[in-house]
């Protein structure tokens, strides 16, 4: 039997060696942390969930879909569309169509002109039918351009594109190429945004046990020092130990990637800071289960109202929100928890914020790779290492959740065919 190591415990390895286990391959993934997850990790704390900064699952996402079992994650979903927020004003926009509430306030909203409303909907339209492959490896611009050549106004870009897809990309400019855009637009266009009751870590969790199912062995809080390619084989090197396998699979971080196989990945990336913030009950913010978009600038750039969607991410009495800085700002936990108090006091101007209190600050300075246009030809392929090791990790797609489970599957595919 071929004896294959998944070096990396994050979704991208977790699928691989569910995928290679399945295949008949003896797997044996190893993970330096206490628990598998990579970047997508959950504390609880004093009643309280607190993902790794704010992260959703996208419920369209074809790889999610196939590797997924969403009954079993217990999702709870944010409603489309979002609010758009600026001092002393909100309005709703929203999709008619799957949001049939919010038919009038989006009709009526005037952050967004007409036109723009129309246009939203004949690329929604557009985008129905068209194959995800085929998006991602279409020619591409940045989605600033995109959207000025598909007649979109300043307005719309200003009001609602820059905030909610520079929550995306984390890249308010809107610089990142149009084929994420795309991408993006058609998932929300087709399924919702949601999160796990008990938060994001339920979904490695799971990923993690149907690989044992399937008979691959985790072993965690193991650090793999090297991957090198020996004859026909690999040897990996553990502390103090050195392992012989036919092949590996590389499904760490970047960075580490590069280290242990030589191979350029991406190194240019986009931060951000998210906080957990706390408020009473009484002071009621009446989101509608949206996600709070600031039209001004990105201090915050959007507000979620995370016990809104998911109670069970706050104690009882408590609302828990979460508040997202683009880019790696210096400004302190407080000073940012002053901003954000001031933010929200200036929309919600009838409430009063005295109560809002900080709990957690997630600074994580890669959060994503950065995805300019013609991005995807600069991935490394699965492939690419010296010997029989290969590569998995969303770096090797596109920057999200979707690419890291496509990669995990892709490379289980390119060993076996390979190797076996």
């Amino acid at each position: 039997m071929t004896r294959v190591a998944v070096v990396g415990g994050g979704l991208a390895g977790l699928v691989a060696a569910r995928h290679l286990a399945v295949a008949g391959v003896d797997v044996q993934l190893y993970e330096r942390e206490a628990t598998v997850g990579g970047r997508v990790r959950t504390t609880h704390e004093d009643g309280f969930t607190f993902d790794r900064g704010f992260q959703v699952l996208f419920t369209a996402y074809p790889a999610a879909r196939r590797e997924l079992d969403y009954a079993a994650l217990d999702l709870r979903t944010f409603t489309p569309g979002a609010t758009i927020a600026r001092p002393g004003h909100r309005s709703v926009l929203s999709d008619p169509l799957r949001d049939p509430g919010a038919l009038t306030e989006t009709l009526f909203n005037t952050d967004v002109r007409l036109t723009d409303k129309l246009r939203t909907f004949r690329l929604q339209r557009e985008l129905e039918h068209e194959d995800v492959d085929a998006i991602l490896s279409a020619p591409d611009t940045d989605i600033q351009s995109y959207l000025a050549e598909r007649g979109f106004s300043r307005q719309f870009v200003e009001n609602f594109a820059a905030p909610f897809y520079g929550g995306i990309t984390l890249d308010r400019s809107l610089g990142t190429s149009s084929v994420v855009f795309e991408y993006t637009f058609k998932m929300l266009s087709a399924g919702r945004i949601a999160v796990p009751a008990v938060g994001m870590s339920a979904i490695p969790e799971q990923v993690g046990a149907r690989a044992r199912d399937s008979g691959a062995s985790i072993d965690t809080g193991v650090t793999v020092e090297a991957v090198r390619p020996d004859g026909d084989g690999v040897t990996v090197d553990l502390r103090g130990e050195t392992v012989a396998f036919d092949a590996a699979v590389v499904a760490t971080d970047p960075a580490s990637a590069a280290e242990l196989t030589g191979v350029e990945t991406p190194e240019a990336a986009n931060g951000c800071v998210t906080q957990y913030l706390s408020l009473p009950d009484h002071v009621p913010l009446d989101t509608g289960k949206r996600l709070l978009l600031n039209a001004v600038d990105d201090a915050p750039n959007q507000v979620a109202p995370l016990s809104d969607v998911a109670p069970e991410y706050a104690p009882d009495g408590q609302q828990l929100l979460s508040a997202t800085y683009l880019g790696t700002p210096d400004a302190t936990d407080e000073e940012l928890t002053e901003r954000t108090r001031e933010t929200l006091a200036a929309w919600f101007p009838v409430r009063n914020f005295d109560e809002l209190t900080h709990l957690r600050t997630e600074r994580v300075e890669f959060a994503q790779f950065a995805q300019p246009p013609g991005f995807r030809d600069t991935l490394p392929a699965v492939d690419a290492p010296d010997g029989p090791v290969y590569l998995a990790g969303d770096y090797t797609e596109w920057s999200s959740i979707n690419g890291a489970l496509e990669s995990g599957k892709r490379v289980a595919d390119a060993v076996v065919d390979r190797e076996t």
